[in-house]
């Protein structure tokens, strides 16, 4: 058991047009699926997983959760996770944990500042630069979602 933590995007295919992208992207996802002409309302990935990045937790729980962490599933706004990722360069840059605290709990790992804690910093700073300059994401919601 462990704290594993999801950062899902969703993505809503209209399909009308017919032949605007939406629509072949649907048609698309249907035939690889193999069922046929049919359609595909909406898409979700996982954008990102973490395990045990209780640092990450905490800053969702605090800035996403209002303080509950509870496990539920919360929408995340681009604009927060610009957030994450301007704070995350900061705690990289100026290597100031204290800015980004390890945070305790049941089945969270450590809390320690060490090779875990700097290894998911910039895992997660990797994938949000990725994921907030991709204009293809700009059509795109995202939740977070963690258990433990």
């Amino acid at each position: 058991m462990g704290l594993d933590m999801y950062l899902n995007a969703k993505r809503y295919l209209w399909s009308f047009p017919e032949d605007g992208p939406d629509a072949t992207t649907a048609k698309a996802i249907g035939e690889l699926l193999g069922i046929g002409n049919t359609r595909v309302n909406q898409i979700e990935i996982e954008a990102m997983y973490w395990r045990k990045a209780n640092a990450i937790h905490k800053w969702f729980v605090d800035n996403v959760q209002n303080g509950t962490d509870d496990c539920g599933t919360y929408e995340v706004s681009r604009k927060q996770l610009q957030e994450l990722l301007d704070l995350i360069i900061e705690v990289i840059d100026s290597k100031n944990s204290r800015k980004l605290p390890p945070a305790s709990g049941f089945f969270f790992g450590s809390t320690e500042v060490g090779e875990w804690y700097w290894d998911d910093l910039n895992e997660t700073k990797d994938r949000l630069s990725a994921l907030l300059a991709d204009s293809e994401f700009e059509k795109w919601e995202f939740t977070y979602h963690s258990s433990w």
